[in-house]
């Protein structure tokens, strides 16, 4: 049933304050004008009733199913969510019976909101392509993912994305002042004594997410019951919703340089510290994952090719599992790598040699280790005189660099 047809004050306290806010249309949406703002891309498609299936990247609480939602309303067209964690294709193919049925009868079609949808594996996005090709529906899909290196390339293509971000500092305070007046959803009959200041604490403490901003309200209005609300209950509520990141997002990025440092001055037990911080503080393990994975080349390199392995190991962990199940292979992770001898070889050598590439870009490859799959091209030179090393006994004396750079090393011994 829909917010708005709530009666009881008793009904609405049994809904978080979160899901009751949520607008249910532009008029109340605060944020993402970029793409929704009048006369832009995506709110000319909805106004228009030109969908197609789209992808929705941004960090949480910034509005991706809100957003899905009233596209929804706007189109009048039949809404149905599935979260990706809980789903799979038996939860799949059970909307697209509901869709066919539903467009058979009603003539309605429907939007199928998939929240998280690089939860999904390859195969089960797979399964998504025929549904949207025959446009038995229409898709919306969330994800706080990367879409181009989490959702298939064949999704991908025939979906639109759209880049979400996280919500301003003035409209996080008219979120939540929104909610103080609201006599009917919020928290207006309640009469709530709150000033600016405390609102901007609020704010301060969100990080850009709305749900934390009006979690964070809702948590200290019910440990304060006189209704005086002040910054030393936004504190306490703040800490008890897991939000350690500052609004610049520094503390953020303060917690994984520690967690680098400690990883490569071989602390093992500054580095699970630094790691159980961000991830108390509600950090994403995939991107923490991601960090270590790129620590394992760059301060480890060659000196143990094991730790890209297992730190690879720990990313599909992560992926698979969610916390807080992908914790403690984090955990191996970030030891193994402490741990780990160092050597930043590689990295200094990929460096080089990309900077060379890019000042170098004109040259050609030498006519000797060009692929030669067409008569012609043999006949013009291209592969003329190469050296197929398994034909040789020892060291093939060959040269496998441009002219220009003749015997430039980026590797040293």
């Amino acid at each position: 049933m829909p917010i708005k047809q709530v009666k009881t004050q008793t009904t609405v306290n049994s809904i978080p304050l979160a899901e009751r806010m949520r607008p249910q249309d532009f008029d109340g949406f605060f944020g993402q004008t970029d793409i929704v703002g009048q006369g832009k891309i995506l709110r000319k498609l909805i106004e228009s009733d030109d969908l197609t299936s789209l992808i929705f990247w941004g960090p949480p609480g910034v509005g991706k199913t809100t957003l899905a939602k009233i596209i929804a309303a706007k189109t009048k067209s039949h809404f149905i969510q599935l979260s990706a964690v809980m789903s799979g294709k038996d939860e799949l193919r059970e909307a697209v019976a509901q869709a066919k049925e539903i467009k058979e009868k009603e003539n309605r079609r429907t939007i199928l909101f998939i929240d998280e949808i690089h939860r999904w594996n390859k195969a089960q996005q797979d399964a998504l392509l025929p549904y949207v090709e025959q446009g038995d529906i229409i898709l919306i899909g969330a994800t706080t993912e990367n879409p181009s290196f989490e959702i298939i390339r064949a999704l991908l293509s025939r979906s639109r994305v759209f880049v979400l971000k996280s919500l301003s500092e003035e409209e996080l305070f008219q979120v939540v002042k929104r909610a103080l007046v609201d006599e009917n959803v919020g928290l207006g009959t309640m009469k709530i004594k709150i000033d600016d200041e405390v609102i901007k604490t609020i704010v301060f403490f969100s990080g850009g997410d709305a749900r934390t901003a009006l979690n964070i309200l809702e948590l200290a209005v019910k440990l304060n019951k006189e209704g005086k609300i002040d910054k030393s209950d936004i504190k306490e509520s703040a800490q008890k919703v897991n939000v350690v990141f500052d609004k610049q997002g520094e503390e953020f990025y303060n917690l994984i340089s520690a967690l680098h440092k400690s990883m490569r001055g071989s602390d093992p037990d500054a580095s699970i510290y630094w790691l159980c911080r961000m991830l108390q503080g509600g950090a994403d393990p995939l991107y923490v994952a991601r960090r270590v994975v790129r620590f394992a080349s760059e301060d480890i390199g060659m000196a143990n090719g094991e730790a890209l392995i297992q730190a690879n190991a720990a990313y599909d962990a992560c992926h698979r599992l969610g916390m807080p199940e992908c914790g403690v292979h984090l955990a191996q992770a970030v030891v193994y790598c402490a741990k780990s001898a160092k050597s930043n070889l590689l990295y200094v050598a990929y460096e080089k040699a990309m900077k060379d590439a890019e000042q170098t870009s004109h040259l050609g490859v030498p006519l000797h280790l060009r692929n030669a799959p067409t008569q012609f091209m043999k006949d013009i030179g291209y592969s003329d005189g190469y050296k197929y090393n398994p034909d040789f006994d020892g060291p093939v004396e060959q040269e496998y660099l441009p002219e220009e750079l003749k015997g430039k090393k980026y590797l040293k011994k």
